[in-house]
């Protein structure tokens, strides 16, 4: 009896450090994910555009066709990739996470240059209009040209969420990686996908509503989706320049050049003194954050030129050849 006893106590003391272990993978994954906010936020914000043009009942498909080839990405190639760079060049860590730091702060500057008619971002593109009249065959052609940029913003996220994750073992990195794939594909495609389908409940809402105020509400949706769109790629490319920023100051700090980053700090610091001292570390976060939003939009609109007459067509011609038939 008291060797059951003995044993049941052993179950439960295993039981109790795997859900320890399980507890720290969800925590970690968690904290490391809201160290990619710019990169899922934009993420979220430009998924929707790949499903425009289609008929209603086609959306949903589509979303579900690009969130298997986000999973995809994620757990088949950058987290094994992301492994091997942990466990055997963790030097090299730094450089890629500014490198994809930079990549935000190209794109997110490229964003406001466009809007402010500076530069023709990727309007240049001289098969941009081109589609089949295969509705089936441009489906897959949305879908891949979705995949291939989720990609790139999935590069970014799982290297910045490894850089995140505190010094463990193999498997609670492997674990932590996969959680992090897990839950930000989950929540960036299943909120695309009630953006993409708020203005269809919108409409039935106005068109079926019993209520004078259920149809008031359907049309407000209706009205409303495009202004929310706009409202969320300004979020967006607003996070990718703050985090691409900070992303570059940290990694420069950590390369043994810390100037710009230690500045940044002091005036912080010496506005948030200013302040009641109720909103002094509210105001420090924000002037920070806001001070790596401007270095990140001057860092990318000097990037502008080599992304767009280099980088950029040497991208579309490597990807074109490899459309699906």
């Amino acid at each position: 009896m008291s060797g059951l006893i003995a044993l049941f106590d052993d179950v439960a003391a295993i039981a109790k450090v795997a859900a320890a272990s399980v507890d720290d993978v969800i925590g970690q994954a968690a904290k490391a994910g809201s160290k990619a906010a710019g990169a899922v936020i934009d993420d979220a914000a430009v998924t929707p555009k790949y499903v425009q043009g289609f008929r209603a009942e086609r959306e949903l498909p589509i979303i579900w066709r690009i969130t298997k080839g986000s999973l995809r990405n994620k757990l088949l190639f950058l987290l094994p990739a992301g492994l091997l760079l942990s466990n055997f060049a963790p030097w090299l860590i730094a450089p890629l996470l500014m490198l994809g730091g930079a990549y935000l702060c190209f794109e997110g500057a490229e964003k406001v240059a466009h809007a402010l008619a500076l530069s023709e971002a990727h309007e240049d593109y001289a098969h941009k209009d081109a589609a089949s009249e295969d509705p089936a065959h441009l489906e897959k052609q949305k879908a891949a040209g979705a995949i291939k940029t989720d990609f790139i913003l999935s590069a970014e996220i799982m290297t910045i969420s490894l850089a995140a994750i505190p010094p463990s073992n193999f498997w609670m990195e492997a674990a932590t990686l996969a959680t992090v794939a897990i839950m930000i594909t989950v929540a960036v495609y299943g909120s695309v996908a009630l953006i993409v389908k708020m203005d269809d409940l919108g409409l039935a809402m106005a068109n079926k509503g019993r209520l004078g105020l259920t149809r008031a509400a359907g049309r407000g949706l209706v009205k409303g989706m495009p202004g929310f769109l706009r409202l969320l790629t300004i979020i967006g490319t607003t996070a990718m320049l703050w985090v691409g920023g900070s992303i570059i100051l940290h990694g420069a700090k950590e390369m043994g050049f810390a100037l710009p980053y230690n500045s940044i700090h002091d005036v912080a610091v010496w506005v948030a003194q200013r302040v009641p001292e109720a909103l002094e570390g509210a105001t420090e976060w924000f002037v920070t954050a806001g001070l790596d939003g401007v270095f990140g939009v001057l860092l990318g609109l000097a990037l502008i030129p080599t992304g767009e007459k280099i980088i950029t067509p040497i991208w579309r011609n490597v990807f074109r050849s490899k459309t699906p038939a």
